[in-house]
């Protein structure tokens, strides 16, 4: 039978038109040359966080508005969030202004905005759902997000009629005694008709303090004019806490780590300590396995079932194993297999790949090396720019030699094979399968398979040296005693000196 091209599906209308992300301020309080939202907790930027959480809505556009450290925040959103549309906001003329920009640069939009500033990480997209879900529902031009708050101070209050419909968004600063009792508070996250939005934005006044468009007035003249407007209050306040301060991230880091950490335990994970346990929301960890105090999983790290991490350990963009161990460690771009042990104090860097079974152990260092199915690195030892096969045992105070001033060079090392204490492989070098290599040797020249490889000079005694060279220390008195021991000077058979006799 011949194929047949199956009838094209039209992707459905997004319920979103677009998402406008305000972030062109510049955050003096955080009192950094990097821009406020470009500061990091949880594995993500704080504008990383924001478009993580509203990603999922499906906008059919999405704009940021950009202004201090513009440079830098449009290479952040090259790397995060490359179809997203940067707008310049050429002067910081307030929130109202900056989304004027941002629909400015779309200008053919219809349908409903979510507009969101770039410096609360803690918004996640079931608050956004609802929001958007309670605008669609009432039919609303216009609808704001609230939280009810314990401490409301600085914030703009909402005022509601009898019938609890919304009124106005009140700044503190101009708030009645009464107004300032009110504990519901604006987010700072709207969703709006694009035409409505354009608008009252148009006509938005500037005779406030700062001389500034501010979005919370739009509010008002909607309400005055008889268009719907809603409020929806979060379910959670946490969420649309902003961040404008060092003081302040400390606190969304905390809060965002504890809502990771809960999320991981209801899944099955044991985090002995959630107070010194930090896990990136980029981070995977299987049901059973165990996270000790003071592990830090960042990046794109993952954890297998029945894995083992910390105390004290960090991983960044780490892969372990199931039932792998891993104690007191730092790894970057390591691979840990399944049922490994590393550490206590190991360093993994970038390149490791242990097999199955393999060992790291008490301070040992790796970096591009590759290490078989039960082979074993003990201890004291710095494997580079190597492979070792299966069933290997590599001796204590090991050295791959592995950068001759301008290149690196490969080192490799055969299944089962021995590797004596305190050897030097200068690469490159291949040691063969099966083969052994003696205790204190500098291996410079391939060993074959199932060879002994000796390279260290032959062992001469002088007889005498330390009577002749270092008489009188007690080195000397000791050698002498163990030469003969009934006529060593100033002892008697009880090995106490007459001299302490004498005193």
């Amino acid at each position: 039978m011949p194929h047949v091209q199956p009838a094209a599906v039209p992707d459905p209308e997004p319920t979103l038109a677009a998402v406008v992300v305000l972030a062109a301020g510049q955050g003096t309080r955080m009192r950094s040359s990097t821009p406020k939202v470009l500061h990091a907790l949880g594995g993500r930027s704080m504008l990383g966080h924001v478009l993580a959480a509203a990603a999922p809505l499906g906008a059919g556009a999405t704009v940021v508005v950009v202004g201090s450290g513009r440079d830098q925040v449009e290479q952040h959103l090259a790397q995060i969030a490359p179809t997203a549309l940067p707008v310049l906001q050429e002067e910081q003329r307030g929130s109202g202004h900056a989304a004027a920009v941002a629909l400015a640069a779309v200008p053919g939009l219809e349908g409903a905005v979510l507009v969101v500033n770039g410096d609360a990480p803690l918004l996640t997209t079931r608050t956004l759902e609802a929001l958007v879900a309670a605008h669609d529902a009432a039919g609303s031009v216009f609808t704001v997000l609230t939280a009810e708050v314990d401490d409301p101070t600085g914030l703009g209050r909402i005022v509601r009629d009898g019938s609890g419909a919304p009124q106005a968004i009140v700044e503190e600063r101009d708030a009645t005694p009464e107004q300032c009792s009110i504990r519901e508070v604006n987010a700072g996250v709207y969703v709006a008709a694009a035409g409505t939005l354009r608008r009252v934005l148009a006509g938005l006044a500037t005779d406030n303090a700062q001389g500034e468009q501010y979005l919370t007035d739009a509010l008002a003249p909607l309400v005055a004019g008889g268009a719907p407007t809603a409020a929806v209050r979060a379910d959670d306040p946490d969420d649309v806490l902003g961040c404008n301060d060092r003081r302040e991230l400390a606190a969304r880091r905390r809060t965002l780590n504890d809502r990771v950490l809960d999320e991981l335990m209801r899944s099955g994970v044991t985090v002995v300590d959630p107070a010194t346990t930090w896990v990136d929301v980029t981070v995977s960890v299987a049901p059973d396995a165990l996270l000790r105090p003071g592990t830090q999983l960042e990046g794109v790290t993952s954890v297998g079932a029945g894995a083992e991490v910390g105390p004290d350990t960090t991983l960044v963009d780490t892969e372990v194993g199931e039932s792998a161990t891993v104690v007191r460690t730092h790894a970057v771009g390591a691979r840990i297999g399944a049922e490994v042990s590393v550490g206590p104090f190991a360093y993994l860097r970038p390149g490791t790949v242990l097999g199955p079974r393999a060992k790291v152990g008490t301070f040992v260092e790796t970096k591009n090396a590759q290490v078989g199915e039960g082979s074993k690195v003990p201890h004291l030892s710095y494997v580079g720019d190597a492979t070792i096969g299966r069933g290997t045992n590599i001796g204590a105070a090991t050295v791959f030699v592995n950068y001759d001033g301008v290149a690196k060079h490969q080192t490799t090392i055969g299944d089962h094979a021995r590797t004596g204490a305190d050897n030097m492989f200068v690469a490159p070098v291949t040691v063969g399968d099966g083969a052994y290599t003696a205790a204190g040797s500098v291996i410079t020249s391939d060993v074959p398979p199932g060879a002994m490889a000796v390279a260290r000079a032959a062992q001469r005694n002088v007889a005498g040296w330390v009577r002749r060279r270092r008489p009188g220390t007690p080195a000397a008195q000791a050698a002498a005693a163990a030469e003969s021991p009934a006529e060593a000077p100033g002892q008697d058979h009880s090995g106490t000196s007459r001299a302490d006799h004498d005193s």
